[in-house]
């Protein structure tokens, strides 16, 4: 196991009705004036921000709002927020929505603190120092933000899309109230089970060897997260799978799951070349869901780059999928035409596990290729300029990429 650091300051209130709580809860940690962020469709219509509102306004808290923040948050709309807290002095953020909504939030607390322009983080110019506190109610299970160090935004005018990590990003509490989950639609459903999966693949595929006490957990929330989406599927209603589907969402992305991975010198738990690969989708069209393009990286990547270590993908389809190499030795081959060597052994499991993946995130409605995206060959170049900005000529740590393996992996996925 490599040397880790863990921190998870998050005050978790879980359950039904704990919508109603935010303002009696965000109180007693002694919070009096916030901005509300968020996006202006479901949290509306559903009512969800009316009873947040309620629930402010009965604590005797004072709130501004910032609406209409889209899905792959624009950095215009971060800068509208930081003047808004500033020009009202608030003393917390307050996200009502999904991740989108979640990370534009965490942007404008790291901002408001900051005398420069806010993207100095997110294009590497400047480290965080300070934030104003953020405080989540989560009502789509996907990104992890409301435990995470992490947050995405877009820059439209530079057709990049970006990330800033640091232990201010953090948020002091989240409300996750698994009811508020039964309007989602299955599309948007899957795509967070997608995103939550990625997270936890990112760092059991980190390049570091095995370490079973964090492996065991990852793949029993990949297991149950599995199975919940199976539940919901049918039954949108199934207050149970929503709250483990919900939790998952979670642990995924607050660094429970990679644990002891850590690859020395790599300076984040976990590889994260997908979700670079994945930014560049959704930075070139903003109308591509970010767990659905993480549906055809994903297993893109796993076919390249298995055979860097084979090891740690037997242990991901055995403990996933109960995939096992054929073993000569034991196993009756008297169906089989073939000689079955060791190595063909290993790469039979490999890919059936690498199908077993693929499969499930389309039995969910997620796209088999890029194409089903609209990306096209003649856009390659285009998502690779934006990927040498952001992650460099060389990146990964599972095994190291260049420009030229994320063309191929772009081509393989088309």
């Amino acid at each position: 196991m490599n040397d880790f650091t863990f921190w998870s300051p998050t005050r978790f209130v879980f359950g039904r009705g704990v919508t109603d709580r935010v303002g009696e809860e965000l109180a007693k940690l002694g919070y009096k004036n916030v901005l509300i962020v968020y996006g202006g469709g479901s949290v509306v219509r559903c009512g969800t921000l009316d009873r947040v509102k309620a629930s402010l306004d009965a604590a005797g808290i004072s709130h501004v709002e910032l609406g209409g923040v889209r899905p792959n948050p624009e950095v215009s709309s971060v800068r509208a927020g930081i003047e808004l807290a500033r020009e009202h002095d608030v003393d917390l953020i307050l996200p009502v929505g999904g991740g989108s909504t979640m990370d534009a939030a965490k942007a404008i607390a790291l901002g408001t603190r900051y005398d420069g322009d806010v993207w100095d983080f997110y294009a590497k110019r400047a480290v965080p120092q300070d934030r104003i506190p953020v405080a989540c109610v989560v009502t789509i299970p996907a990104s992890g933000s409301e435990a995470s160090d992490s947050a995405v935004i877009s820059n439209d005018e530079l057709h990049l899309k970006s990330g800033c990590n640091t232990d201010l990003n953090r948020p002091v509490a989240a409300f996750m109230d698994p009811e508020l989950t039964f309007t989602l639609p299955p599309y948007q459903t899957a795509a967070g089970i997608t995103d939550m999966i990625s997270h936890i693949m990112e760092r059991f595929f980190s390049g570091a060897p095995a370490v079973p006490v964090t492996d065991n957990i990852a793949c029993g929330m990949i297991r149950a997260v599995m199975d919940a989406a199976g539940r919901v599927m049918e039954d949108p209603n199934d207050y149970d799978a929503r709250a483990n589907i919900m939790w998952v969402g979670t642990l995924a992305h607050n660094g429970l799951a990679g644990i002891g991975l850590k690859t020395p010198g790599a300076g984040r738990d976990g590889d994260w070349s997908c979700h670079g690969l994945e930014h560049e989708l959704s930075a070139f069209d903003t109308s591509i869901t970010h767990g659905a393009g993480l549906a055809v990286i994903f297993p893109a990547w796993m076919r390249y780059v298995w055979r860097e270590h084979p090891e740690r993908f037997l242990e991901f389809g055995g403990q996933v999928f109960g995939i096992e190499p054929i073993d000569p030795a034991i196993d009756d081959l008297s169906e089989i035409d073939e000689e079955i060597t060791p190595e063909r052994a290993i790469e039979d499991a490999v890919e059936a596990t690498i199908d077993e993946l693929q499969d499930f995130f389309v039995s969910l409605g997620m796209p088999r290729t890029l194409g089903e995206l609209g990306i096209t060959a003649d856009d390659i170049d285009t998502l690779l300029a934006g990927l040498k900005i952001n992650k460099g000529e060389r990146f990964g740590t599972f095994r190291t990429l260049t420009l030229d393996d994320a063309r191929a992996i772009y081509e393989s996925a088309l």
